[in-house]
């Protein structure tokens, strides 16, 4: 429910920016697929894979009764409360994820002031005198390590709708489900409300000859795809916009802001989602691991300041503990899964603190 009300509201601030600003809403990656096939896709996909294996296992060499063990894991899988609950969360997430990234692409029609050269004093302040990106690759060199952090800063990107698919598809455990998708929800929330605050483009585009030594890959690709992507709806000067940039005469969305870190702040997220629900300890230790290089990828390619990634810390944390309370997977206020009903049919009336996150298994 509270997730529902998150995405509602990101949905109304959406509609509500459109029409006060004239501006179209976009489906964020119907360029590609459009949502209409690629959500359902999606979903039958992740279906399968919950759904085929099982079969397939209990069959065993009777192929024969292969098509009533079939049935039988659907009818054990995916009752009427399993299946209306990862439709909901589905729903949940994906509307919330369209209206962040129209809102995104509000931002520079809405506040046009820049910060990035306040940020910047800022950093080097913070990295006593020194800019954060040319320290990071005087450390790391600018061949092989461009190429990991390249690898790391994109993996991302695959990561967040496989953890919705684990969270809501696979596993039988509602009430952490439905803690992780309404704290991802928030986090797009939080962040638009960041990048509407304190509009920043990020040093890639606010001082691109900080990093021309850089070896070309995916990321700094993305970087010029981004940017073309920014100058053909925001009319203005390059990085700021282009010189025939129309929102209506293109069907992509801008998507440039630095601050907070949404990559910092999902990885914050799930991280601390882990940590609070005791999962086990090599997935406990993976997400920090790969947090702490998410920040530096970050900064090493110039998408953010460092105080992005401070900004993506209190984003993150602020989102689990929201989405705790709103619900209902707390104990006087301090963040603990209580998992309700069972993980058969969800269908009992009793909270039960959990004891593991096994049961996520």
């Amino acid at each position: 429910m509270f997730g529902g009300a998150c995405a509602l509201a990101l949905a109304v601030a959406t509609w509500v920016v459109s029409y006060v600003q004239d501006l179209p809403i976009r489906d964020p990656d119907g360029v590609v697929v459009p949502a209409y096939i690629q959500i359902p896709a999606i979903l039958g996909l992740a279906w399968l894979l919950d759904v085929l294996p099982r079969a397939i296992g209990r069959s065993r060499t009777d192929w024969s009764g292969f098509r009533d063990r079939f049935a039988e894991v659907v009818q054990e899988r995916w009752n009427r409360r399993h299946t209306v609950f990862a439709l909901t969360g589905l729903a949940t997430w994906y509307v919330s994820y369209a209206a962040f990234r129209n809102l995104k692409s509000y931002v520079p029609f809405v506040n046009e002031h820049i910060w990035d050269e306040r940020l910047e004093r800022i950093d080097h302040a913070l990295w006593f005198g020194n800019d954060p990106a040319n320290v990071l690759h005087s450390i790391f060199g600018t061949s092989w390590a461009a190429e990991f952090f390249s690898f790391i800063y994109v993996s991302w990107i695959v990561l967040v709708p496989v953890s919705i698919a684990i969270a809501l598809i696979f596993t039988r455990a509602p009430a952490a489900g439905s803690w992780y998708v309404t704290a991802i929800s928030l986090c797009w929330g939080l962040g638009a409300v960041g990048y509407f605050s304190l509009p920043t483009l990020g040093p890639a585009y606010s001082y691109p000859a900080d990093f021309t030594d850089l070896k070309r890959t995916y990321t700094e690709q993305l970087v010029d795809n981004l940017l073309r992507d920014r100058m053909l709806v925001v009319p203005g000067v390059p990085p700021f916009g282009g010189p025939g940039g129309d929102p209506h005469g293109t069907n992509v969305l801008q998507t440039i802001a630095a601050f907070p870190s949404l990559h910092v702040g999902i990885m914050v997220t799930i991280s601390l989602f882990l940590t609070l629900i005791v999962a086990p300890k090599a997935a406990r230790i993976v997400s920090w691991t790969y947090l702490g290089l998410t920040i530096v990828a970050t900064i090493y390619f110039g998408w953010h300041f460092s105080l992005d990634a401070l900004g993506g810390f209190v984003l993150g944390a602020l989102a689990v503990y929201l989405a705790a309370l709103g619900t209902g997977n707390h104990v006087n206020g301090i963040p603990k899964l209580i998992e309700r009903g069972t993980r058969k049919d969800f269908d009992g009336d009793e909270d039960q603190l959990s004891e593991d996150a096994s049961r996520l298994a």
